[in-house]
């Protein structure tokens, strides 16, 4: 059970930490607190929220819960003062006291090289973002994961990393034509937004970033999609049969995730969905 991912910045590390920790519990110990800073334009005028400084206050973000946490646990009194997050006052009656099922672990959404650094240096786990290329995984995430747990001191084996995948996948043509159709609009929408652009860019789309953001500005959802073209859609998503979709996971992702999340921004017949993970098994 993980939440994928939480919107860490409208929140506060004292009301993340109580949800984790009622969730860890309910689930036996089977809970991860997926975290995401989302984008300005969302925190800022969505959330109506603060964005300033996202890699410092994540950074901080994560100390603050591990600091609650180690209280809960028994490590002493709480006493976490930092530059966005002031937690020293921890009572008994709030205090629900070591988790039986230990802490959740605490795994971070991330895209770009500072938030990807940051995750492999603070966090328990990497959420590779669904809206990827196996070459930007290749290229530009898996150096910067390398490059975090450097930083920290940590091995790889101290850090799990789940690759996220929009899988576009049909048995018929009928199935394939709806997951085309959701899966052209997603991907449409992720592609016009700023922060998305590397993703674009190292695969010689980045123009198709801004006329997509202009369309957005403009309120021309409907037209945004018919601007992925197949050589996108095949790249950016996992397409096509459920022995294809697998074979392209396998060659996207190889052996350096511990797990696999398939995203189908569509209602998969389970039949379809059933023979998708017996091929990648």
């Amino acid at each position: 059970l993980m939440t994928n991912v939480a919107i860490a910045f409208p929140r506060n590390p004292i009301q993340l930490a109580h949800q984790a920790n009622d969730l860890q519990c309910l689930s036996h110990g089977r809970f991860t607190l997926g975290l995401g800073a989302q984008v300005r334009t969302q925190i800022e005028k969505r959330y109506g929220a603060s964005f300033d400084r996202p890699i410092a206050r994540m950074r901080e973000l994560i100390g603050a819960l591990r600091a609650i946490f180690a209280a809960w646990e028994g490590g002493g009194q709480l006493r976490f003062q930092g530059e966005f997050y002031r937690h020293t006052l921890m009572t008994p009656m709030f205090n629900p006291g070591p988790n039986p099922y230990g802490t959740p672990p605490i795994f971070l959404g991330a895209l770009g090289p500072q938030m990807t650094r940051l995750a492999a240096e603070t966090a328990d786990g990497l959420l590779v973002m669904p809206f990827n290329t196996r070459r930007h995984f290749q290229e530009r995430t898996l150096p910067m994961v390398d490059e975090g747990l450097a930083r920290a001191g940590r091995l790889p084996t101290d850090f799990a990393l789940f690759g996220e995948v929009i899988a576009c996948c049909g048995r018929t043509d009928e199935e394939l034509a709806a997951a085309d159709e959701a899966t052209r609009w997603l991907l449409s929408f992720y592609a016009s937004t700023p922060s998305y652009r590397p993703v674009l860019d190292i695969e010689g789309w980045g123009d198709l970033q801004t006329e997509l953001h202009a369309l957005s500005k403009e309120g021309r959802w409907d037209e945004m999609p018919r601007r992925i073209e197949p050589a996108m859609l095949a790249k950016l998503a996992a397409r096509g049969t459920p022995e294809e979709v697998a074979s392209d996971i396998r060659g996207r992702f190889g052996h350096h995730v511990d797990q696999v999340c398939i995203y189908t921004p569509y209602a998969i017949e389970e039949t379809c969905f059933g023979e998708l993970v017996d091929a990648l098994r």
